[in-house]
């Protein structure tokens, strides 16, 4: 097979916050089977996959778990590669954001754009939300909360570098005009000109210094890369992009054919992405296929509401290709796919053991049975044939369209209608008919051939969505003809060889039982969680650690400090906490503390409690003081810089 030049296919790095669900699993085997297919074809094929392993979330998962945030992520990334690998996935390099080379190159990209002046200094004011690990303006939340998950934003102001986006605006919207397929679909492509591009760009933060879990930058070390250049540059980096000179697997393999994401995060790798690839010089991708989500049932996947399915429990049930199957089926062009367990066992008995392995099963098992599994000439026609030979013929080409636009779930289609065809196709000609007369034998064979040749084309044609299935059907045929050439014309089988035994490739589920043991299982799973939970301390309401996290204690020294005249109990505290402006705040601790005792002294305070009016006077925060008893209350003093965030 000639060599069809190069194939450069991504899948966006995973986050190493926790293990993922089968609905992040869609992306992997999604992608794999493009690769696979044009492997086939015979493209020279680079897949990338991998994990994004920086920012404050990570930070404070790391925290939380008693690790360092290497720890936490080492331990993360090798079970998302693991799932990879499990998921029987073909890529050929695996990056992570924490490997060395890519570090040193992120810093080399920063440095470059900030020396040819895309990248300046400033400050940033807005209204960040910690999960997304993003800044919004007020006019960008909705119902006050973050846009992209829908959690509680607070305000947050620091110094920063900056993207010129702006400075690239018109050329990208240009771009994205000028070539109708860089985005897919086309519903994508017009939500980010009119929705983004269009009303305008705002130039983008790209670096943080309120953590240090990151890359820093090297001639600034107090700040370190944000995600968007440190993530989206492994696109690059993974195959040798290096502003002083780039590697030939780089001159090679770039630009990407395609990026393969999530729907979520098609704004930062068609916005974002192709700005920073315009300010280094480098071609950009020639496309950006932004895909569904996998729900469970009608809700997104999360494991507050125990509706997570994961990839390894999927195959222990199912099988790995079974797993592969329904995941690349079942998800729709440009709207949300579903997935249960039920409708998986459902599919897994219609399509997988009724169609596909009974199809198989019953056309080797006759071809043994009626010639001693040696395959005859093909060579008693009748029309109904014909019917059968265009059908398969035509699948191909209906395949090879389907993966033009990455019609996934479409081309896996094409394969199943071919081997209802072939099951018709028996129905049509009733091999036990003609087996029962001598006479008709040579029909039989001929009918038996091209049985035995469409599901060759099955096999083959099956190979990028379920390898180990395609594989076992060469196996039960005794045949190695599984080149993309040879379904170039309907009769490559060769005649005179011998078939192997028929064995099943998909016994039928008891849904009934299977799903009877996934309850059961699930609910002994829920009481083990529930007896691992810390014991409640009597008389105390326990919270997650989210809530936790949610409350922002912060050092600050007290500065100015008076009794309100109209409130006994109450001081009217002015602090340092290490920001721009001055803050102030009201406490009930007038009976034990003279304003002279606090000035100078650092505190702690709680710096994200909404604003209250007390006795006339706002107070913007809290102080933390311990109640030792009913008539002793004692600040807590620290010595730490004003500034500071405790956890």
């Amino acid at each position: 097979m000639a060599n069809k030049g190069k194939f450069y296919i991504t899948t966006a790095i995973a986050y190493t916050s926790r293990k993922p669900h089968i609905g992040n699993s869609y992306e992997i085997v999604l992608t794999d089977a493009i690769a696979r297919y044009k492997r086939l074809q015979g493209y020279d094929v680079f897949m990338l996959t991998g994990t994004d392993e920086h920012g404050q979330k990570i930070e404070e998962y790391a925290e939380a778990a008693g690790v360092t945030p290497k720890e936490y992520v080492d331990k993360v990334s090798s079970e998302i590669r693991g799932i990879c690998d499990l998921l029987n996935t073909k890529y050929d390099r695996f990056i992570r954001t924490t490997d060395e080379q890519h570090e040193r190159i992120v810093q080399k990209i920063f440095k470059k754009l900030y020396e040819q002046g895309d990248i300046y200094k400033g400050h940033y004011e807005g209204l960040y939300c910690t999960p997304c690990e993003s800044f919004w303006t007020e006019s960008q939340l909705v119902d006050g909360k973050c846009p992209d998950c829908g959690r509680e934003v607070k305000p947050a102001k620091e110094e920063a570098y900056f993207l010129k986006l702006s400075k690239y605006q018109k050329r990208l919207e240009d771009f994205i005009e000028q070539n109708e397929n860089f985005i897919y679909p086309e519903a994508r492509k017009k939500e980010m000109l009119n929705n983004f591009i269009k009303p305008g760009l705002q130039d983008l933060c790209v670096s943080r210094t309120s953590f240090k879990w990151g890359i820093p930058v090297d001639f600034d070390p107090d700040h370190v890369v944000y995600v968007w250049i440190d993530a989206l540059s492994n696109y690059i980096t993974a195959i040798g992009y290096d502003p002083d000179g780039s590697s030939d697997e780089y001159k090679k393999y770039w630009p990407a054919d395609v990026h393969i994401i999530g729907k979520d995060i098609v704004r930062f790798h068609t916005i974002y992405w192709p700005i920073m690839l315009m300010a280094l010089g480098e071609p950009l991708p020639k496309q950006v296929f932004g895909h569904p989500w996998l729900l469970f049932g009608e809700d997104k996947m999360s494991k507050s509401r125990g509706n997570v399915i994961y990839a390894d429990d999927l195959v222990e049930l199912l099988g790995v290709d079974a797993v592969r199957y329904y995941l690349v089926s079942e998800m729709p062009y440009a709207s949300d796919g579903s997935i249960t367990y039920e409708t998986i066992i459902e599919r897994y008995n219609s399509d997988l053991a009724n169609t596909f392995g009974n199809l198989v099963n019953r056309t080797i098992a006759m071809q043994n049975k009626y010639f001693d599994g040696v395959i005859q000439p093909g060579d008693v026609a009748e029309p109904v044939d014909d019917k059968l030979k265009t059908f398969a013929l035509n699948t191909v080409k209906k395949i090879e369209k389907c993966f033009e636009t990455y019609r996934v779930a479409d081309a896996v289609e094409a394969v199943l209608n071919l081997a209802k065809r072939s099951n018709k196709y028996i129905d049509e000609t009733t091999p036990w008919a003609l087996a029962k007369d001598e006479a008709s034998l040579p029909r039989l064979g001929t009918v038996l051939y091209n049985l035995l040749e469409a599901i060759r084309y099955i096999a083959v044609l099956l190979s990028p969505f379920m390898p180990e299935t395609s594989e076992k059907i060469f196996a039960q045929m005794n045949c190695d003809i599984k080149d993309y050439d040879s379904l170039e014309n309907f009769g490559a089988l060769k005649s005179g060889e011998k078939v192997g035994k028929a064995e099943a490739l998909f016994a039928r589920i008891d849904a009934e039982k299977m799903l009877a043991e996934i309850a059961e299982k699930q609910e002994a799973a829920a009481k083990a969680e529930e007896a691992a939970k810390p014991k409640e301390i009597e008389g105390l309401a326990q919270i997650e650690f989210d809530d936790f996290a949610k409350v922002e204690l912060r050092v600050a020294t007290v500065t100015e400090c008076e009794p309100i005249k109209k409130a006994k109990k109450l001081l009217k505290i002015m602090v340092n906490d290490g920001t721009a402006k001055p803050r102030q705040i009201v406490s009930g601790i007038a009976p034990w503390y003279k304003p002279e005792d606090l000035i100078g002294k650092n505190v702690i305070i709680v710096a994200n409690l909404k604003p209250a009016k007390l006795c006339g006077e706002m107070s913007n925060g809290m102080l933390l003081a311990g109640d030792v008893n009913d008539n002793d209350v004692k600040v807590v003093f620290v010595d730490l810089p004003a500034g500071t965030q405790l956890r």
